[in-house]
Protein backbone atom coordinates (compact mmCIF):
# COMPACT_ATOMS: atom_id res chain seq x y z
CA UNK A 1 0.00 0.00 0.00
CA UNK A 2 1.32 3.45 -0.87
CA UNK A 3 2.09 5.83 1.99
CA UNK A 4 -0.51 8.25 0.61
CA UNK A 5 -3.18 5.57 1.05
CA UNK A 6 -2.00 4.79 4.59
CA UNK A 7 -2.34 8.48 5.51
CA UNK A 8 -5.74 8.64 3.83
CA UNK A 9 -6.91 5.54 5.71
CA UNK A 10 -5.63 6.94 9.01
CA UNK A 11 -7.32 10.32 8.76
CA UNK A 12 -10.59 9.08 7.26
CA UNK A 13 -10.89 6.45 10.01
CA UNK A 14 -10.01 9.07 12.63
CA UNK A 15 -12.72 11.38 11.31
CA UNK A 16 -15.26 8.53 11.22
CA UNK A 17 -14.47 7.64 14.84
CA UNK A 18 -14.79 11.21 16.07
CA UNK A 19 -18.00 11.92 14.19
CA UNK A 20 -19.71 8.63 15.09
CA UNK A 21 -18.92 9.01 18.80
CA UNK A 22 -20.19 12.58 18.76
CA UNK A 23 -23.46 11.50 17.14
CA UNK A 24 -23.80 8.51 19.51
CA UNK A 25 -23.24 10.84 22.49
CA UNK A 26 -26.41 12.77 21.58
CA UNK A 27 -28.38 9.57 22.28
CA UNK A 28 -26.33 7.91 25.02
CA UNK A 29 -25.62 11.09 26.99
CA UNK A 30 -28.76 13.05 26.12
CA UNK A 31 -29.26 13.98 29.78
CA UNK A 32 -25.87 15.68 29.98
CA UNK A 33 -26.68 17.79 26.93
CA UNK A 34 -30.17 18.58 28.26
CA UNK A 35 -28.71 19.96 31.52
CA UNK A 36 -26.83 22.59 29.53
CA UNK A 37 -29.72 23.65 27.31
CA UNK A 38 -31.87 24.98 30.14
CA UNK A 39 -30.43 27.52 30.79
CA UNK A 40 -28.35 27.54 27.62
CA UNK A 41 -24.64 27.23 28.43
CA UNK A 42 -22.72 27.42 25.15
CA UNK A 43 -19.34 27.00 26.86
CA UNK A 44 -20.33 23.66 28.43
CA UNK A 45 -21.96 22.45 25.21
CA UNK A 46 -18.82 23.31 23.25
CA UNK A 47 -16.80 21.44 25.86
CA UNK A 48 -19.05 18.38 25.50
CA UNK A 49 -18.74 18.46 21.70
CA UNK A 50 -14.94 18.66 21.92
CA UNK A 51 -14.79 15.97 24.62
CA UNK A 52 -16.90 13.42 22.75
CA UNK A 53 -15.16 14.11 19.44
CA UNK A 54 -11.78 13.63 21.15
CA UNK A 55 -13.05 10.45 22.78
CA UNK A 56 -14.07 9.22 19.34
CA UNK A 57 -10.56 9.94 18.05
CA UNK A 58 -9.18 7.75 20.84
CA UNK A 59 -11.61 4.94 20.00
CA UNK A 60 -10.65 5.28 16.35
CA UNK A 61 -6.96 4.91 17.25
CA UNK A 62 -7.77 1.76 19.24
CA UNK A 63 -9.59 0.42 16.18
CA UNK A 64 -6.69 1.22 13.89
CA UNK A 65 -4.16 -0.41 16.23
CA UNK A 66 -6.36 -3.51 16.35
CA UNK A 67 -6.66 -3.58 12.58
CA UNK A 68 -2.94 -3.38 11.88
CA UNK A 69 -2.19 -5.81 14.72
CA UNK A 70 -4.64 -8.26 13.14
CA UNK A 71 -3.01 -7.91 9.71
CA UNK A 72 0.34 -8.77 11.30
CA UNK A 73 -1.00 -11.66 13.40
CA UNK A 74 -2.91 -13.04 10.40
CA UNK A 75 0.25 -13.26 8.30
CA UNK A 76 2.18 -14.83 11.17
CA UNK A 77 -0.60 -17.35 11.89
CA UNK A 78 -0.85 -18.32 8.21
CA UNK A 79 2.80 -19.35 8.42
CA UNK A 80 2.38 -21.26 11.68
CA UNK A 81 -1.03 -22.94 11.31
CA UNK A 82 -1.09 -23.04 7.49
CA UNK A 83 -4.35 -24.65 6.33
CA UNK A 84 -5.69 -25.00 9.92
CA UNK A 85 -5.75 -21.24 10.50
CA UNK A 86 -9.39 -21.00 9.36
CA UNK A 87 -10.38 -23.68 11.88
CA UNK A 88 -8.46 -21.94 14.66
CA UNK A 89 -10.24 -18.69 13.79
CA UNK A 90 -13.67 -20.35 13.97
CA UNK A 91 -12.83 -21.74 17.43
CA UNK A 92 -11.66 -18.30 18.59
CA UNK A 93 -14.86 -16.72 17.21
CA UNK A 94 -16.95 -19.17 19.24
CA UNK A 95 -14.88 -18.48 22.36
CA UNK A 96 -15.17 -14.69 21.93
CA UNK A 97 -18.96 -14.90 21.58
CA UNK A 98 -19.16 -17.20 24.60
CA UNK A 99 -16.98 -14.77 26.55
CA UNK A 100 -19.23 -11.83 25.63
CA UNK A 101 -22.17 -13.66 27.17
CA UNK A 102 -20.99 -15.92 29.99
CA UNK A 103 -18.14 -14.03 31.64
CA UNK A 104 -19.92 -10.68 31.42
CA UNK A 105 -23.05 -12.23 32.93
CA UNK A 106 -21.02 -13.72 35.81
CA UNK A 107 -19.48 -10.32 36.54
CA UNK A 108 -22.84 -8.75 37.43
CA UNK A 109 -24.45 -9.56 40.75
CA UNK A 110 -28.10 -9.27 39.80
CA UNK A 111 -29.63 -9.33 36.39
CA UNK A 112 -30.58 -11.43 33.44
CA UNK A 113 -28.44 -12.97 30.75
CA UNK A 114 -30.68 -11.58 27.96
CA UNK A 115 -28.84 -8.27 27.29
CA UNK A 116 -25.50 -10.05 27.05
CA UNK A 117 -26.97 -12.70 24.75
CA UNK A 118 -28.59 -10.07 22.52
CA UNK A 119 -25.31 -8.12 22.31
CA UNK A 120 -23.40 -11.22 21.18
CA UNK A 121 -26.11 -12.18 18.67
CA UNK A 122 -26.24 -8.65 17.24
CA UNK A 123 -22.44 -8.55 16.89
CA UNK A 124 -22.48 -11.96 15.18
CA UNK A 125 -25.22 -11.03 12.71
CA UNK A 126 -23.62 -7.69 11.84
CA UNK A 127 -20.19 -9.31 11.47
CA UNK A 128 -21.63 -12.06 9.26
CA UNK A 129 -23.17 -9.41 7.03
CA UNK A 130 -19.89 -7.43 6.77
CA UNK A 131 -17.84 -10.59 6.16
CA UNK A 132 -20.28 -11.53 3.39
CA UNK A 133 -19.75 -8.17 1.70
CA UNK A 134 -15.97 -8.56 2.01
CA UNK A 135 -16.09 -12.07 0.52
CA UNK A 136 -18.33 -10.90 -2.33
CA UNK A 137 -16.03 -8.00 -3.19
CA UNK A 138 -12.79 -10.02 -2.97
CA UNK A 139 -12.98 -13.83 -2.75
CA UNK A 140 -14.66 -16.50 -0.65
CA UNK A 141 -11.52 -17.23 1.37
CA UNK A 142 -11.76 -13.84 3.08
CA UNK A 143 -15.07 -14.64 4.78
CA UNK A 144 -13.64 -16.38 7.89
CA UNK A 145 -10.80 -13.86 8.43
CA UNK A 146 -13.27 -10.97 8.06
CA UNK A 147 -15.71 -12.60 10.49
CA UNK A 148 -12.84 -13.23 12.90
CA UNK A 149 -11.70 -9.63 12.71
CA UNK A 150 -15.17 -8.21 13.20
CA UNK A 151 -16.00 -10.42 16.19
CA UNK A 152 -12.76 -11.29 17.99
CA UNK A 153 -10.71 -8.15 17.39
CA UNK A 154 -13.70 -5.86 18.03
CA UNK A 155 -14.39 -7.73 21.29
CA UNK A 156 -10.77 -7.32 22.40
CA UNK A 157 -10.82 -3.62 21.52
CA UNK A 158 -14.09 -3.23 23.44
CA UNK A 159 -12.68 -4.61 26.73
CA UNK A 160 -11.96 -1.16 28.30
CA UNK A 161 -15.54 -0.08 27.63
CA UNK A 162 -16.93 -3.31 29.05
CA UNK A 163 -15.00 -2.84 32.28
CA UNK A 164 -16.54 0.53 33.10
CA UNK A 165 -19.12 0.81 35.85
CA UNK A 166 -21.32 3.02 33.68
CA UNK A 167 -22.71 1.14 30.68
CA UNK A 168 -22.98 4.39 28.72
CA UNK A 169 -19.29 4.33 27.86
CA UNK A 170 -19.54 0.73 26.67
CA UNK A 171 -22.17 1.87 24.15
CA UNK A 172 -20.23 5.01 23.28
CA UNK A 173 -17.21 2.85 22.54
CA UNK A 174 -18.80 0.06 20.50
CA UNK A 175 -20.38 2.41 17.94
CA UNK A 176 -17.09 3.88 16.63
CA UNK A 177 -15.27 0.55 16.97
CA UNK A 178 -17.84 -1.25 14.82
CA UNK A 179 -17.98 1.53 12.23
CA UNK A 180 -14.20 2.03 12.05
CA UNK A 181 -13.51 -1.71 11.85
CA UNK A 182 -16.13 -2.13 9.13
CA UNK A 183 -14.74 0.81 7.18
CA UNK A 184 -11.13 -0.39 7.39
CA UNK A 185 -12.04 -3.94 6.45
CA UNK A 186 -14.12 -2.96 3.44
CA UNK A 187 -11.78 -0.28 2.09
CA UNK A 188 -8.47 -2.14 2.43
CA UNK A 189 -8.76 -4.09 -0.83
CA UNK A 190 -9.69 -0.90 -2.68
CA UNK A 191 -6.56 0.84 -1.42
CA UNK A 192 -4.23 -2.08 -2.17
CA UNK A 193 -5.53 -3.15 -5.57
CA UNK A 194 -3.39 -2.29 -8.55
CA UNK A 195 -4.94 -0.25 -11.30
Amino acid sequence: MKSRNVVRLFFSTLLLGGLSTLIASFFVKAGVYAENFNPFNWFEILGLLIFFTGLGFVFSLISQMGFFAYLTVNQFALGVFRRYWSTVQVVLIAFALFDLVYFRYRSVEDGTITPFLLTAIALFIYSWFVAGIKAKETNKKTFIPALFFMIVITSIEWVPGLRTENGDYAWLMIVPLILCNTYQLLILHRLTEKK
